[in-house]
């Protein structure tokens, strides 16, 4: 997906499911961490191409962050609890949503996995983001009526 629907996909579920602003920014942040930390594809794009969606889009790395902070590891504080666990929850949404577009890391980093519902950077894409903005709209109107 562009950066611009992980933004968007990102921020819409997080806020639907927690109502709060501050852990919003968090996973909007980390919605598009896997893919900065690989660097931009510049005037070298087969080499940046042969490494995108490797190490950065393991979920087991973000899911192992969260392991060892439960773990009381790493630094406390609820602010810095609520920054790490919801930028490893951007990071986790963005490999599911790059999942539905592509081939992404599983339990090993080069055993991938995925379907192409679309392609990057298509109408379709923005289609199907309307559309989870639309659905976590309805969801979250649902349960806040209840």
């Amino acid at each position: 997906m562009k950066w611009v629907n992980h933004e968007i996909v990102t921020g819409v579920i997080v806020y639907g499911a927690t109502g709060d602003l501050l852990s919003t920014a968090f996973s909007m942040a980390g919605a598009i961490f896997p893919d900065k930390v690989e660097g931009r594809p510049g005037a070298n794009y087969w080499s940046w191409r042969a490494r995108h969606r490797g190490w950065s889009h393991w979920p087991v790395i973000y899911i192992a962050i969260l392991a060892i902070m439960q773990l009381g590891f790493l630094p406390q504080g609820a602010d810095v609890e609520k920054g790490v666990t919801f930028i490893a929850v951007g990071a986790l949404l963005h490999i599911a949503e790059d999942a539905l577009c592509g081939k992404v890391p599983f339990l090993f980093p080069w055993q991938k996995v995925g379907i192409k519902l679309f392609t990057v950077g298509s109408v379709t894409e923005y289609l199907f983001s309307m559309a989870a903005v639309i659905v976590t709209y309805i969801i979250h109107v649902q349960f806040m009526i209840k």
